[in-house]
């Protein structure tokens, strides 16, 4: 029989919580529930479920220092909720290494949603393990699918989760523009609405980062109403 997939539920809400771990029971799922920061970054790497939904307001310890103790270990998707209509909140959180974003009040069926586009990124990434390296960009630049890393002359690039993920997809078809609706369907599973920032939040750290180690010019250039290309 096979397993079930593990959902790990993190949020102070307690009518909420039962809310959606009842439906998540009924899709089949494994669900834990905790209702405060306090041990989560430890429940997280000793459950290792394969989602984590984690608030963003957590008595003790909030939901963005928890998402940073446990990113670099931690290799499922984190789902982030928040009551706050707030995009630095949402900044922080991707940068700190979360998967993805949602805003409550969030219907069960819109996070279930979510949790399967996230299982499938996954279940992708798994694919993509057994690709040889990528090379780009004037210093040779090596990206290996094999363990999710970067490196350029033997150095490791650091990089959350969200932006290798972005990265891989546009060092897969360097050279080329990739716009960003492919990089959203890509990525998250589901159409790109015209409004949903995530994929210009991550570019413009992961250029930031990658441009620190470059000689002259963009790695990541934006071509204007086309979407992104990596520099060969």
């Amino acid at each position: 029989m096979k397993d079930k997939l593990s959902v790990l539920l993190i949020d102070d809400d307690i009518e909420l919580c039962e809310l959606i771990r009842d439906y998540l029971i009924q899709n089949d799922y494994r669900v834990s529930v905790l209702n405060d920061g306090l041990n989560a970054a430890k429940e997280i790497l000793s459950q290792e479920p394969h989602i984590v939904i984690l608030d963003l307001m957590l008595p003790h310890v909030d939901g963005l220092t928890i998402c940073k103790q446990v990113r670099e270990e931690f290799h499922g998707s984190i789902i982030m909720l928040t009551a706050l209509d707030d995009d630095i909140d949402e900044v922080t959180g991707l940068e700190v290494g979360a998967d993805d974003y949602l805003a409550k009040p969030v219907k069960p069926r819109v996070l279930l949603a979510h949790i399967r586009a996230q299982l499938r990124h996954l279940e992708k990434h798994k694919k993509r393990q057994e690709l040889e390296s990528i090379q780009f960009g004037n210093q040779c630049f090596v990206l290996n699918p094999a363990n999710r890393t970067v490196s350029i002359d033997h150095q490791p690039i650091e990089l959350t989760g969200a932006e290798y993920d972005v990265l891989l997809q546009l060092a897969i078809h360097c050279g080329e523009i990739v716009s960003r609706d492919a990089l959203h369907k890509t990525i998250f599973n589901f159409e790109y609405d015209g409004i949903e920032r995530s994929i210009d939040l991550r570019i413009s750290r992961l250029r930031n980062k990658l441009n620190q180690h470059a000689e002259s010019g963009n790695i990541i250039q934006t071509v204007r109403n086309k979407g992104y290309l990596l520099a060969r």
